[in-house]
């Protein structure tokens, strides 16, 4: 029976008041995607607002494509399931195996705090079921409890965008939160290699990635998580 992985991304295209445009990243939903398919999962989409998700355009740049990116956008298929994703609104974790979130700057404004996004997580995690996200998408994770009421990812080993990746691309001062400082203010223990090299956390089933070159390490790692979450 296929493992059923539900991928969240963004609904927000704004960067902040600089008048550009956000959202995801392109390869961070590409090479988890195709991941998942391949391995034979069967792969439901969803964000808070539904339908077409914004694609952060500079991720679609010539110089950011790979072999993922452009297999996505020869997939019309592919193209079909990501222009009509599912409301986060009534989805529920029992009908999953695991859930994934694809980064770009989109999530610092809108799944950080979205009150169906942080239920979702909740609920996987009551269920014992694997929790992903890569580059910035693990800011999902800082308001998420446990049982106890504890933030999921205190006192446990995650990475993120990492403090001088986000000087790096010049938006240190245009992000609502860091990711990297903000993990730490829930006591995770932050883990992180240099700068844009792929680096993938795994904490039994929780499972982090740190920038784009991670994306398809931490989709791997789901997948192995979802087989043996106690690892």
């Amino acid at each position: 029976m296929s493992k059923k992985i539900l991928m969240v991304l963004t609904s927000h295209d704004r960067l902040g008041e600089t008048g550009q445009k956000t959202g995801f990243w392109l390869e961070e939903f590409a090479a988890p995607y195709y991941a998942f398919k391949d391995a034979g999962a069967d792969v439901s989409l969803a964000s808070p607002a539904g339908g077409q998700p914004p694609v952060d355009p500079k991720s679609s740049a010539a110089d950011q494509q790979t072999d993922a990116t452009r297999r996505f956008n020869a997939d019309p298929q592919a193209q079909a399931a990501l222009a009509h994703t599912a409301r986060l609104a009534g989805l529920s974790a029992a009908n999953f195996d695991a859930i994934f979130y694809p980064g770009g700057h989109g999530p610092l404004w809108d799944l950080v705090s979205d009150p169906n996004s942080i239920a979702l997580i909740e609920a996987f995690w009551r269920q014992g079921k694997p929790v992903g996200a890569v580059c910035h998408a693990p800011i999902v994770l800082v308001n998420a409890k446990d049982d106890q009421g504890e933030p999921i990812v205190t006192g446990r080993a995650v990475t993120g965008f990492t403090n001088s990746e986000e000087d790096a691309v010049g938006l240190t001062h245009v992000v609502p939160h860091l990711v990297e400082d903000t993990l730490i203010d829930r006591r995770a223990r932050f883990a992180k290699t240099e700068d844009f090299a792929p680096f993938t956390q795994i904490d039994g089933r929780l499972v982090t990635g740190q920038n784009p070159a991670s994306s398809g390490p931490t989709a791997e790692a789901l997948l192995r998580a979802i087989e043996d979450p106690r690892a």
